[in-house]
């Protein structure tokens, strides 16, 4: 079924996986309500066990559905997001993302303007780092552009919107896979349904707390393994991950 609205346009469900996001979420929740608010059905977060606050801060926002999800991992709480959302586009970000303003609209914007597309995403910028820092982590999306062309797919995990139908299709997320390449598995596998865009101006703030806490090199390292690990195995490189909080 087709939850349209009155124009006919595709109908979204804003969902954001949290676990232990007491410190950020607020930060998040206060830029969706300033940027996405109205715009989107309906907004949940989606509670990965967490055993701080993250639930009493969700229960100031009386426009936030709060859902549990008890087993841990970031494909498990993506879809426990996807079964809880009735939009016709899902989109997820991060908790420790701040949505701008006009990114919903580009959104809808973009999948109603091309029927063929299946997943939008776009680049991170990093509201807690340093001009240089900010300059050289950037650099990376500049720096895949190539892979982007030869592939057909980029995607970013915690900035990405893709349409109910073509999860339906994909059978919903990889729960097998723990962290990194979940992103690209994503986009790999949305690609069969088609079309998988990355655009330069649909840009999520986010935090670099990762980079900040594990370094630039390593990360950059941990993440373009894992890009071509599911290129070309279809898995990941790399199962353990630190939580960053």
């Amino acid at each position: 079924m087709t939850n349209t609205n009155h124009a006919g346009t595709p109908t979204i469900s804003l969902v954001i996986p949290a676990y232990n996001e007491e410190a950020y979420l607020p930060a998040c929740l206060e830029a969706v309500m300033r940027n996405v608010g109205d715009q989107a059905m309906e907004i949940i977060v989606i509670d990965n066990n967490s055993t701080d606050g993250t639930r009493q801060v969700v229960e100031r926002y009386p426009r936030v559905t709060y859902v549990f999800e008890p087993q841990k991992g970031i494909t498990r709480a993506r879809q426990r997001g996807f079964q809880a959302a009735s939009g016709d586009i899902i989109a997820y970000v991060d908790a420790d993302t701040q949505p701008p303003a006009g990114w919903v609209q580009q959104i809808r914007e973009q999948f109603t303007a091309r029927p063929g597309l299946a997943c939008l995403s776009g680049p991170y910028s990093f509201y807690d780092l340093g001009r240089f820092r900010n300059t050289v982590s950037a650099g990376w999306f500049v720096a895949a552009r190539p892979l982007y062309r030869l592939t057909g797919y980029l995607m970013v995990g915690g900035n990405f919107a893709i349409r109910r139908t073509v999860l339906d299709k994909m059978g919903g997320f990889d729960r097998s896979i723990e962290f990194y390449g979940e992103d690209v598995d994503i986009g790999k596998r949305a690609k069969g349904h088609g079309t998988v865009l990355f655009s330069p101006r649909f840009v999520m703030p986010t935090s670099g707390r990762r980079m900040k806490q594990q370094g630039f090199a390593r990360i950059a390292g941990l993440y373009f393994a894992n890009y071509l690990s599911i290129v070309l195995r279809g898995k990941p490189a790399t199962k353990a991950y630190l939580d960053i909080r």
